[in-house]
């Protein structure tokens, strides 16, 4: 009778520690990863397009961006600790350098939840809400680094990015390197 109760435990232990696997699952925080802060800068020569910009915002506008002026796109998500460490410094730096455009682009999250991330810290600039512009950002950006910040030059093009957390410094030095050209 013992030995019963023992294959019966040891059976239910094995099936939790099955279901609490790393297999594939449809978590929509699954397949990202957090980037380390590096830094890249891409030179003029080697750069690529950036992917047309635009759709509807968090506030239900739609959006439209045009070239001509440097373009600071932040990748997050609500759920995303890195990007809630983050925002200040962006906040910080869309009204430090007023003559950059700052765009958020929302990522594997709810709009309800973002809403509410984008009130509470009183997000000045606007965020798509359509990921699939990520895409387009393949051969530049790592779409599932989450937060990821690329910097696109006056041309439109990306000019570099830092996956993971921005600091002031590195997101300035990007900036002010690119804005110079």
């Amino acid at each position: 009778m013992r030995s019963k109760y023992g294959v019966v435990a040891l059976m239910l232990t094995v099936s939790i520690l099955t279901g609490c696997s790393s297999g594939s699952s449809s978590d929509t925080q699954e397949s990202y990863i957090s980037g380390d802060g590096s830094v890249t800068f891409i030179d003029v020569a080697d750069r690529k397009a950036a992917p047309s910009l635009g759709g509807m915002t968090l506030t239900g506008s739609n959006y439209s961006h045009a070239i001509g002026r440097v373009t600071v796109v932040n990748v997050w998500a609500s759920w995303c600790s890195p990007c809630r460490s983050e925002i200040p410094t962006l906040i910080a730096l869309s009204k430090k350098y007023s003559e950059v455009t700052f765009l958020g682009i929302l990522t594997r999250d709810m709009p309800p939840a973002a809403e509410a991330f984008a009130r509470r810290f009183a997000i000045p600039y606007p965020t798509l809400i359509d990921d699939s512009i990520l895409l387009g950002f393949r051969d530049s950006l790592p779409v599932n680094a989450i937060p990821s910040t690329a910097v696109i030059d006056k041309n439109g093009k990306v000019a570099g990015r830092i996956l993971g957390e921005v600091t002031v410094a590195s997101l300035s030095k990007l900036i002010e390197r690119v804005s110079s050209e």
